[in-house]
């Protein structure tokens, strides 16, 4: 069986986080989506550190259990400092071997911001020099930036990023050796920049409630500790990381140019055409993912690496259900649909990647198996999400949704 983790969340104790985001919650909902092994999230937040100390049996090297989900000890910190004529607002994640090795990490973090005030806290620290203290601490402490491409926490983001990951973490550089792409971007949008080549790229879910865990997360061969996951990671080793699990990048909500406050969406194109100003009210558009990315790529769409993991898009089976049903995607009559199919077929992931078509269209509402099987086959509309809002997604379009057309599907 596959073994599919999802390396970045958050718990309670960060902002605008749900209350269930506990450990017993977060293990629940890994079963329920076919997740192996969870980031902790949030290790830098002591009343967090102190509940994974008491829910967390430590398992094998690096590696720590609760109700047959493995955690590895994780954390997400915001380096907003000046450099260079520019500030800088660049989020990164840092995994680590141990709850040792978490406890010398806070007490040199500490020095840099309020640890105790949010669970992803802010550090007037740059990168560089947090990549040389916390190496200088572990050397098998990992780095790897968050979400890449987001405009204003990004480390490539329009707003506050670099240009190179050298530029950021300068001297430091050769030991960050992979990148989270984020929603709003994907492995084939990444690798479309060569300055990307050596970096293994990965995909979580930066979930903030027990139910979104999962919406992108890695799949590797067999079951991983640290040090392996740590080595695959390395080397990209593609016969042992086998994908990465990504949402369609147009959902995200920083995929394309945008002003949220008038309501106006820009693909690239258009945007040039404005100078990047909203034409409803004249103040600069944010400028999204797919922007960005095309002013750094030095490759043509759809080029194909020769080495390391490839992926594939889905939606998340709850947004199919409320599609197929034309309701909320947390409503009542989704909610029922969904566990009914967990039930039938023992994890999401199972339903939206493994099981065969036959026997979705054989044990879903007809609605419900033409929306999964668009999804696998990427066959889906998309209004791209634009400065913070999601992209809305369709997996049944208008003129192939009707009960009649669907009813011997």
């Amino acid at each position: 069986m596959p073994f599919i983790a999802d390396l970045h969340i958050h718990s309670k104790h960060s902002l605008a986080t749900s209350k269930d985001m506990d450990i017993p919650t977060i293990a629940k909902w890994a079963k329920v989506k076919g997740i192996s092994m969870m980031g902790t999230g949030d290790f830098t937040h002591p009343l967090w550190l102190g509940e994974l100390k008491d829910r967390l049996e430590k398992t094998e090297y690096g590696v720590y259990g609760h109700n047959g989900i493995s955690f590895i000890l994780s954390a997400e910190v915001a380096n907003i400092y000046f450099k260079a004529g520019k500030t800088r607002k660049v989020h990164n994640i840092i995994l680590s071997p141990s709850v040792e090795i978490v406890e010398e990490i806070n007490d040199a973090l500490a020095e840099f911001g309020a640890l105790a005030s949010n669970g992803r806290p802010i550090l007037n620290l740059e990168c560089s020099k947090m990549a040389r203290l916390l190496f200088g601490i572990d050397p098998e402490v990992v780095i790897i930036p968050s979400h890449a491409w987001t405009p204003h926490f990004g480390i490539f983001g329009s707003n506050s990023g670099f240009d190179s990951c050298e530029e950021c973490f300068e001297e430091e550089t050769p030991k960050i050796f992979s990148i989270e792409t984020g929603l709003s971007s994907d492995p084939g949008m990444n690798r479309r920049w060569s300055g990307l080549d050596r970096f293994c790229l990965i995909s979580n879910s930066d979930s903030h409630s027990p139910s979104k865990i999962g919406r992108e997360a890695n799949v590797f061969k067999g079951k991983v500790d640290y040090r392996q996951l740590v080595d695959i990671l390395k080397k990209k080793n593609s016969q042992q990381f086998l994908y990465t699990i990504e949402f369609f990048p147009e959902e995200g909500k920083y995929h394309w140019n945008g002003h949220r406050a008038c309501k106006v969406r820009l693909s690239p194109k258009e945007s040039k055409m404005t100078n990047d100003v909203c034409p409803v009210c004249g103040k600069k558009v944010t400028v999204g993912v797919m922007d960005r990315v095309e002013s750094l790529a030095d490759r043509e769409e759809g080029y194909v690496p020769d080495k390391g993991p490839s992926f594939k898009r889905i939606v998340p089976l709850a947004e199919i259900i409320a599609d197929a049903l034309k309701v909320k995607a947390d409503s009542v009559a989704a909610e029922k649909e969904y566990f009914q199919l967990i039930k039938n077929f023992g994890s999401e992931f199972n339903i939206l990647l493994d099981v065969p078509e036959d026997q979705i269209k054989e044990h879903c509402p007809a609605r419900i198996a033409h929306g999964i099987i668009n999804t696998r086959k990427g066959n889906v509309d998309i209004e791209p999400g634009y400065d913070g809002e999601f992209g809305r997604i369709r997996v049944i379009k208008e003129d192939e949704g009707t009960e009649k057309q669907l009813r011997f599907f």
